[in-house]
């Protein structure tokens, strides 16, 4: 690992974020976005400038414990939140664990579908439906849909 310029050890040798500091901004990102926040007001909300919650959406920066606690307050869910949804892999891949780093795939920072724009664009769309049983169609609609694939 190498020390970003907050004295962090947050990069690995690789000069790619630690996968689950990753996994925990996409998770900041999320939960952010849901609730309309800009990263300025989040910024504002945690004493940071805009620039800092950027890095630690990306994992560029890693979020301390303080500061996660903090964020858990400000968007209004538990510390949990962060680590939900976690792909097994996720953790194989940090270097705690005593990997080869020159063996790990460079491939596996895809995006995760859940820290899209057109996901979170979709799920704040979606809230904003008031009728409930309209909601509960589109839904199924939507289910209904990503199963013609799995038919055939």
């Amino acid at each position: 690992m190498t020390k970003n310029p907050e004295g962090r050890h947050s990069v690995r040798r690789t000069g790619k974020p630690n996968p689950v500091d990753v996994h925990v901004g996409s998770r900041v990102r999320l939960r952010r976005t849901l609730l309309g926040l800009s990263q300025e007001k989040l910024g504002d909300a945690l004493g940071l400038t805009f620039q800092q919650v950027q890095k630690y959406e990306r994992g560029a920066n890693r979020i301390g414990a303080s500061r996660l606690f903090d964020l858990s307050r400000v968007l209004d869910v538990p510390v949990s939140f962060f680590f939900d949804d976690m792909s097994q892999d996720v953790p194989e891949r940090s270097p705690a664990v005593g990997l080869d780093l020159d063996n790990v795939s460079h491939g596996g920072f895809d995006v995760d579908p859940m820290a899209r724009r057109e996901t979170l664009e979709l799920v704040r769309a979606y809230y904003r439906i008031k009728d409930p049983l309209v909601r509960k169609r589109v839904f199924e609609l939507a289910k209904a849909l990503a199963n013609v694939n799995d038919v055939g």
